[in-house]
């Protein structure tokens, strides 16, 4: 038999985690599906956290802890597994086929339901019947996979410079990528970073030309074209690049104190692929974390919005499990 559930939240990362605390102090019976062994998401990755109130430079790991310990001691109920799909359930057993997408654009509506929508989350280890769900399943960073990647994660890699670049004040930085995103880091660091190195691995960047106009007005911003990393040095932290020249083959070090990686996030949504509006790949839901489904939210990194911080995703958290109280009110 299927064990039925307030609220089911598929995640564990900042934005789960928060959900479960809301949950947990609102007496919802709750569950938290954790795809990884431990909790907290990205975070985990990053060595230190100088923006999040009141525990400036904590460790990601640590502060990773902090948020599943805070958790735990609601009794927050924790289970290993990695959601497949949801689907949509009228009564108590009759599935709404997701493939109807009639069905499901009737529900994004607005339209009332008859009655209470429950929700089957199908697992790869089992499956759980929720009247609401919370989907914080988070973002993943795409990698440059090359040597030194691993070895040297959190110790001058890193994926975010709005999170990181505080800590590389005067130094000398690189940022690996050709889109807007790695454009508006170059941007960013160059306030505070001696030089900057923007390596691109085309003679063009992909980026808006506005970005690019600025970019290039910069001093201390040098652009390093048709070249790619080929390994990220270093012992103990990152001390330099080791790259190569597309076209030419030549090979070259750079001498740098912190890269980062700007070479774009693949949102964790394939599994709600068909159930769910999708912003480039992100979860379209509203502030409140509405996806339009009915007792369906969306809440952290892969939701779509502005912008993607931890503070932001414990927001998202909070939001979505007051929606669902809300929904909950109703049956």
């Amino acid at each position: 038999m299927i064990k039925s559930y307030d609220l089911v939240i598929v995640g564990s990362g900042p934005a789960g985690l928060a959900a479960a605390i809301y949950a947990q102090r609102a007496k919802l019976d709750t569950l938290v599906l954790e795809k990884e062994m431990m909790s907290g998401g990205q975070v985990l990755n990053t060595y230190e956290v100088d923006n999040y109130p009141g525990l400036p430079g904590i460790n990601g790991f640590d502060l990773g802890m902090k948020f599943r310990q805070h958790a735990e001691k609601l009794a927050a109920e924790f289970v290993q597994d990695e959601v497949q799909k949801i689907e949509l359930v009228a009564g108590e057993d009759r599935i709404l086929p997701e493939t109807e997408e009639l069905q499901v654009a009737e529900l994004r509506t607005g339209r009332e339901a008859p009655g209470l929508v429950w929700k089957k989350v199908a697992g790869k280890r089992g499956e759980y019947l929720a009247k609401t769900v919370i989907i914080a399943s988070g973002a993943t960073h795409r990698r440059l996979e090359v040597p030194g990647e691993d070895e040297l994660a959190g110790k001058g890699i890193s994926y975010c410079a709005t999170c990181d670049g505080a800590f590389f004040k005067r130094k000398v930085t690189a940022v690996v990528g050709g889109g807007d995103v790695a454009l508006e880091d170059a941007i960013f660091l160059s306030r505070m970073c001696s030089h900057v190195y923007l390596i691109h691995r085309r003679d063009e960047l992909r980026g808006a030309k506005t970005l690019q106009e600025r970019v290039m007005a910069l001093d201390n911003v040098t652009v390093v074209w048709d070249s790619v990393v080929e390994r990220i040095l270093g012992e103990q932290r990152v001390d330099g690049l080791a790259l190569k020249n597309v076209k030419t083959g030549k090979a070259s070090r750079l001498d740098v104190d912190g890269v980062f990686i700007a070479v774009g996030i693949t949102p964790n949504s394939k599994a709600f692929a068909k159930l769910l509006e999708l912003e480039h790949g992100y979860i379209r839901a509203d502030e409140n974390g509405d996806t339009g489904i009915p007792g369906v939210y969306a809440a952290g990194d892969v939701r779509a919005k502005q912008l993607r911080q931890i503070v932001t995703a414990v927001a998202d958290g909070a939001n979505a499990v007051t929606s669902a109280e809300h929904y909950l009110a109703k049956y």
